[in-house]
C-alpha cells in the first residue's frame, strides 16, 4: 500500500510540475557571455538581459544571431570604449533575431561615446535587419556588418524600439561606407518602433532600406548627411518627425538607385513632420528640404513644417522620378508637387509639423538629450 501511495504522489506531483512548466515557462540560458565592462561578440542563443543599474562598455561589435533575443531595459546606458576604433564599435541583430529596447518615458535607454569630449561618428550604431521585402533583392547584405537582410514576410517582426536616446554615431569606413544612427535593413511591420532621439551622427540619422516597418515619435538632431532616409521600396508609415540641424536633406527619399522603376517602389508616408536647417552655419540644407531621388517612388507629407529653408525640393532629373511627379505620386499638404513651383513659400503655410512649428514638440522632451 505505501509503495502504491508514494507512486500515486509521484504521478500527481509530476502532472503538477507540467502544467506549472506551461504556464509558466522559463527564459531560455544563452552560452553567450555577459561582461559590464567588455560588451561584444555574437549572441548565437537564448535570451540575454542588461541590467539597467549598470553602466555597460561596448567593446567591439555586438551582433544578435538568429534565433537569439536581447533584451535591453530602461534607464540602461551603453558607452563605447575609448580605444577601440570607431567602426569596430556598433550593435547589429540579424535576420531571424530579436532586440527588445524597453525604454521608458523619462527613462530611456542611451547608447553613446564614452569619450570625455564626444562627436559625431565616435561609433557605428544600432543596425536592425530583418526579412521584409526590398526592391534591391531578397538577399541584400547590409552596408555595415555584413548581414543578410530581407525576404518576402512584410509582417516580419525584429523586436521592438522603444525610447531610445543614441548618440555621437555615424563612423565611416570611407565616403561611400559609413554607418548611421539606426539602419532598418528590410524590416518588417511587426516591429515597433517609437521614441527614438538620434544626436550628432556622423552620416544619416535614421535609415530604412526597403521594409514596411511603421516608425513614430523620432527626432533626429545635428546630422552630418541627410537627418531621415528612406529608399529601396520602403513601405512603411512614419508619424511625429522633428529634424533640425540639417547638412544635406532633411529627408531623403528614393526608391532604387540601379533602376529607378524597381518594384515594390517605395511608399512612404510621413504625418506630422517638422524641418529645422538649424541656427549654426556649418547645417546648410544644401540638398533642401526634401531631396526626391533615384525614382523619388511614391511620397506623401501630410502637415509639414518647414523652417529656414527657401528651396523646398532638390529632384531626380530622371525619367522615373519625372513620371512619379506627373502622375502625382509626390504630395505635400494636400497639394500635388508642381517644380514650376519649387519654394517652401507654395507648399508650407499654417502647418503644425510635429506639434510645435520649429520649437521642439512637448513629446520629444521625454527622450531628449540633456
Amino acid at each position: 500500500m505505501k509503495k502504491s501511495i508514494l507512486a500515486i504522489a509521484a504521478i500527481v506531483t509530476l502532472a503538477f510540475t507540467s502544467c506549472t512548466d506551461d504556464n509558466n515557462p522559463s527564459t531560455p540560458k544563452s552560452t553567450f557571455e555577459l561582461k559590464v565592462d567588455d560588451l561584444k561578440g555574437d549572441i548565437n542563443d537564448g535570451s540575454v538581459t542588461l541590467d539597467p543599474s549598470q553602466t555597460y562598455t561596448l567593446s567591439g561589435a555586438l551582433v544578435v544571431r538568429s534565433g537569439a533575443t536581447l533584451t535591453i531595459p530602461a534607464g540602461t546606458t551603453i558607452k563605447t570604449d575609448v580605444t577601440v576604433a570607431e567602426t569596430a564599435l556598433y550593435i547589429a541583430v540579424e535576420r531571424g533575431a530579436t532586440i527588445n529596447i524597453n525604454g521608458e518615458s523619462n527613462n530611456p535607454v542611451v547608447m553613446t561615446s564614452g569619450k570625455a569630449d564626444p562627436k559625431e561618428s565616435d561609433w557605428g550604431g544600432l543596425i536592425i535587419c530583418g526579412d521584409a521585402k526590398v526592391n534591391t533583392g531578397d538577399n541584400g547584405t547590409s552596408e555595415v556588418g555584413g548581414l543578410s537582410y530581407g525576404g518576402n514576410n512584410n509582417a516580419d517582426s525584429s523586436g521592438k524600439i522603444n525610447f531610445l536616446r543614441i548618440e555621437y554615431t555615424g563612423s565611416k569606413f570611407s565616403p561611400s561606407k559609413e554607418f548611421n544612427g539606426v539602419s532598418f535593413f528590410g524590416v518588417g511591420s511587426g516591429t515597433e518602433v517609437s521614441n527614438i532621439y538620434t544626436y550628432e551622427s556622423g552620416d544619416d540619422g535614421i535609415e530604412f532600406f526597403g521594409g514596411a516597418v511603421n516608425a513614430s515619435n523620432l527626432v533626429i538632431i545635428n546630422s552630418y548627411d541627410d537627418s531621415l532616409d528612406f529608399a529601396d521600396g520602403f513601405q512603411g508609415t512614419i508619424t511625429n518627425v522633428y529634424i533640425s540641424g540639417i547638412t544635406k536633406a532633411g529627408i531623403e527619399g528614393s526608391n532604387n538607385g540601379d533602376n529607378d522603376v524597381a518594384i515594390p517602389m517605395t511608399d512612404a508616408k510621413l504625418i506630422n513632420v517638422t524641418i529645422v536647417k538649424g541656427a549654426d552655419a556649418k547645417f546648410t540644407a544644401s540638398e533642401q528640404a526634401i531631396n526626391f531621388k533615384e525614382g523619388g517612388g511614391k511620397q506623401t507629407y501630410t502637415n509639414l513644417f518647414v523652417s529656414g529653408i527657401d528651396t523646398f525640393a532638390k529632384l531626380d532629373s530622371g525619367s522615373g522620378a519625372t513620371a512619379r511627379i506627373d502622375a502625382g505620386d509626390f504630395k505635400v499638404n494636400g497639394s500635388n508637387f508642381v517644380s514650376t513651383s519649387n519654394t517652401t513659400a507654395a507648399y508650407v503655410t499654417s502647418e503644425t509639423g510635429a506639434g510645435n512649428g520649429a520649437t521642439l514638440p512637448s513629446w520629444a522632451t521625454k527622450i531628449q538629450k540633456q
